[in-house]
């Protein structure tokens, strides 16, 4: 069966002692988990003793991790089991490693696909790879100040109105993504700004392509207008988003947690929860400035558009 082999990092400004005691007691777990936050009906069972778990929910799938061996704030091994959708068993390690008082934890994880996805190695290497980073991202901010900061609204189907909008499309990486687009929506802003009453909604994001595998990313920044102005600054598009039927999820929190929003809508596509409209690009629109609130009140509403 095809090998599955990766790992992720994060330094956390916490010592060691105190990270180890979140990651070898699963009554930490739920909160940083990037999985459990895409189903938060799902149920999770833990042992008395903290180190065995077990889960089950639609989205989610059903398993239970156990700590095999852990040497104290310094890793921990575990034994992961998926019972469902299929079975598989992956083993799973933390290592921390402390220097002036701050602690680099390094999440590993080897596993095998089932032999029916050998064709799908690259693009679930890719797929668990990010949740790691998402957990590593929710791990790091527990650790850090007690909460994680990432709530997600389950809004539901209705209409988006549509719109004409101007525009800034970018083609990049997606680790360089929250740079770039800062800059689009600067400009945007700032062509926006000199007719102000032209402008007639929030500014959105329209993801056109993820290549998860390769790193990259297209996107379309826009800001909704009452009419296409007749002298486009260089660099700006003009485009229309239709009416459409979608499926709103809300996110509440800083822009660094909004894959936990995208990938739960992913989950919900792929368990046939919510039928996607292709023709149609999923988008994201930002409620409110966040020179005006605090990263944890920032809320991003994502549609995906539906058949």
């Amino acid at each position: 069966m095809p090998k599955m082999i990766l790992d992720r990092s994060i330094e956390i400004d916490a010592p060691k002692d105190k990270v180890f005691q979140v990651i070898s007691d699963f009554n930490h777990w739920k909160p940083w988990s990037p999985w459990m936050i895409m189903e938060p009906e799902a149920t999770m069972t833990i042992d008395e003793d903290s180190r065995y778990y077990s889960w089950e929910g639609k989205r989610v799938g059903t398993g239970n991790m156990k700590i095999r061996s852990e040497e104290e704030n310094t890793s921990v091994d575990y034994d992961l089991n998926f019972l469902t959708p299929w079975k598989s068993h992956a083993d799973v390690r933390f290592e921390l490693q402390e220097k002036e008082g701050k602690t680099t934890a390094t999440w590993f994880m080897e596993s095998s696909l089932p032999w029916f996805l050998f064709w799908m190695k690259k693009m679930m290497t890719a797929f668990v790879r990010m949740d790691f980073q998402r957990g590593l991202n929710m791990l790091k901010e527990y650790v850090e100040s007690g909460a994680v900061s990432s709530r997600l609204e389950f809004v539901g189907k209705s209409t988006y109105p549509g719109c004409k909008y101007i525009g800034i499309k970018t083609d990049c990486a997606i680790d360089s993504i929250s740079e770039a687009m800062s800059g689009d929506i600067d400009k945007l802003m700032t062509a926006a700004g000199k007719n102000i009453d032209n402008v007639a909604g929030e500014i959105f994001s329209i993801y056109h392509k993820w290549d998860m595998v390769k790193r990259k990313v297209s996107y379309t920044s826009g800001v909704p207008v009452k009419e296409i102005p007749a002298d486009l600054p260089e660099g700006l598009i003009a485009g229309e988003i239709p009416e459409l039927s979608v499926y709103t999820l809300r996110h509440v929190g800083p822009y660094l947690h909004l894959g936990n929003a995208w990938t739960t809508l992913y989950s919900m596509e792929r368990n046939k929860e919510i039928k996607c409209d292709k023709k149609h690009h999923p988008f994201e629109t930002y409620m409110n400035n966040p020179a005006e609130v605090s990263p944890a009140e920032l809320i991003t509403e994502i549609h995906f558009p539906l058949k």
